[in-house]
């Protein structure tokens, strides 16, 4: 087997742990990482304290980032981009787009995914009103150390409504998908307001609950139960303001009532899209996507993460809607199957 490094495409979660665990075997990894630092989502969006562990991500992420700067085993290219990879597996090359050439004995995409732009959920008022929020905004506020806001005028907000599944579950927008961690997070970040500020309500407006696996009992009984956090089980159909706060309209699907409440924040529970990039990556890689847009995956059980093209896996959220901590455990396992170049004889065998 060649000797040459892993080629890791994204300097997130999954692409910080894939470059962790090849330097960990003794083998070289090169970073490409498009933004001018690494971290991914959870640094370059400013979040605050993450699910499920409630680490700071400057801390948690951030550790990770650090760990990988300082290993002589990989090699970080920041603010750049592979315009162009040739080759097979054990002798590929990547181009940068400053020209730089790097040869890879295999490739692994930990290129992530794009936030929801609420702009495309105009009736629910972001864009139009500026105490319509994301929970990114949240996060950054919360993660900013200086409590939660109205950014109108600054005042701490009395009530707060966060709306779930915004840009997720929804034809109409064609997002056919769940984000899978939205739920949680949300609630997650209301026990954050109710202990920022204990005399703002909170109300988490849902279609559905998903706090999957173990979160069930942490995240969503915990914030009924214990910061008196209100669910509303209700089908929105609009934000608007009364001139002095902002109004959701819609129906409590429960009762079967039509429903007017006004509140001084919302927010967006913004679900994943696939990375903007990600038409081009699979021009560049020769890599085929899912009906979703996101990276495909081949069969997971007989092979991980192996993308269309032998030698060139996936991890996290590139291939679709997936927490930090699977991402992280992704890239472990990507790195194993790059290394061990698990697949590629499958691959090349189906051709």
């Amino acid at each position: 087997m060649s000797e040459k490094p892993i080629l890791i495409v994204g300097g997130g979660p999954a692409g910080l742990s894939a470059a962790h665990a090849v330097a960990a075997s003794g083998r070289q990894a090169v970073i490409v990482e498009k933004a001018d630092r690494l971290g991914g989502a959870p640094i370059l969006q400013g979040y605050a304290k993450l699910v499920p562990s409630h680490e700071w991500a400057k801390d948690a992420i951030g550790g990770m980032v650090t760990r990988v700067q300082q290993n002589a085993k990989v090699t970080v290219h920041t603010g750049a981009q592979v315009q162009s990879f040739a080759g097979d597996p054990g002798s590929f090359v990547a181009t940068l787009k400053d020209g730089t050439k790097i040869e890879a004995d295999a490739a692994i995409l930990a290129t992530g995914f794009t936030h929801f732009d609420s702009l495309n959920k105009p009736e629910w008022g972001f864009g139009t009103y500026p105490d319509v929020v994301t929970t990114v905004q949240v996060e950054q506020m919360i993660s900013s150390g200086k409590g939660i806001r109205c950014p109108s005028d600054g005042r701490v907000p009395d009530r707060v409504a966060i709306l779930l599944c915004v840009g997720s579950r929804d034809r109409q927008i064609g997002r056919e998908w769940c984000s899978k961690i939205c739920c949680t997070v949300s609630a997650n970040m209301a026990m954050e307001i109710r202990e920022l500020s204990p005399k703002t309500n909170v109300y988490i407006y849902y279609m559905d609950i998903r706090t999957f696996g173990l979160y069930e009992g942490e995240f969503y009984w915990k914030s009924q139960e214990e910061a008196r956090v209100k669910y509303i089980k209700a089908r929105i159909a609009e934000v608007t303001s009364d001139g002095k706060r902002l109004v959701v309209k819609g129906e409590d699907t429960l009762v079967k009532r039509p429903i007017t409440i006004p509140f001084d924040m919302v927010v967006h529970a913004i679900g994943m899209d696939p990375n903007v990039d990600n038409m081009t990556l699979g021009s560049v890689f020769g890599v085929n996507l899912n009906q979703y847009g996101y990276i495909g995956k081949a069969a997971a059980y007989t092979t991980t993460g192996q993308t269309s093209r032998p030698g060139v896996y996936v991890c996290g959220a590139a291939s679709g809607p997936e927490t930090i901590d699977d991402s992280i455990a992704q890239g472990q396992a990507a790195a194993i199957a790059a290394l061990s170049r698990q697949g590629v004889g499958m691959a090349q065998a189906a051709e």
